[in-house]
């Protein structure tokens, strides 16, 4: 346990040591730039933003494409102070591209921290819910398979009166003897006058 607390405690004292050397280095480069004041302190609090908004992007998002994007320029700014401030430029005469770069450094700071901050990330869970909603649409569009055509129910038999049925087979008696040939059902309906559903029941019991 105590020789993980110093691990700890050794990591802090190192993140704390090196964000004060490159909070100073970009400070007195923005000064060396001809930013001055307020302005001047303002210049690494933007990139120390920018890094954490790309870190925090890195860790909470499936699309780290543009969080990898803002996190090269943010650590770009923070090694290029540091390596400008151990003498390799000339901080009293800063070249032309130097100023350039510093005076439009928070155009660049607000569009990659309005980009990562409002930009919404695509989480696991979006994903799953996307790949769902693909799953249901696809089964959706399935076509659906044929089915047996079942024929329809037949209609239940028409009841007829046996007295019905009687008078039916003497005109039937009458019809066969008259013209030879067995009477048929719209022959009997007509006979009859009686419904064509009653007709065909009375001519199958004949």
């Amino acid at each position: 346990m105590r020789a993980h607390l110093a691990c700890v405690d050794a990591v802090l004292v190192q993140a704390l040591i090196a964000a004060a050397l490159s909070f100073a280095h970009l400070h007195d480069v923005a000064v060396a730039a001809g930013q001055d004041g307020w302005k001047a302190w303002a210049y690494p609090v933007s990139v120390d933003l920018l890094l954490v908004a790309a870190w925090r992007r890195l860790r909470t998002s499936n699309a780290k494409t543009a969080a990898w994007c803002w996190f090269v320029i943010a650590l770009a700014a923070s090694l290029g102070a540091n390596v400008a401030t151990a003498g390799l430029l000339d901080l009293g005469n800063v070249p032309a591209w130097l100023r350039i770069l510093v005076a439009g450094w928070p155009a660049v700071a607000f569009l990659g921290g309005t980009l990562l901050a409002h930009s919404p990330p695509k989480t696991a869970d979006d994903v799953e819910v996307i790949d769902d909603q693909e799953d249901e649409s696809e089964t959706a569009l399935e076509p659906l398979t044929p089915t047996a055509i079942e024929p329809p129910p037949e209609p239940p038999p028409v009841p007829v009166p046996a007295a019905l049925i009687n008078h039916a087979r003497k005109v039937a008696d009458e019809h066969h003897t008259r013209t030879g040939a067995p009477i048929d059902a719209p022959t009997l309906r007509a006979r009859l006058g009686v419904p064509a559903p009653m007709a065909d029941a009375i001519a199958a019991q004949l």
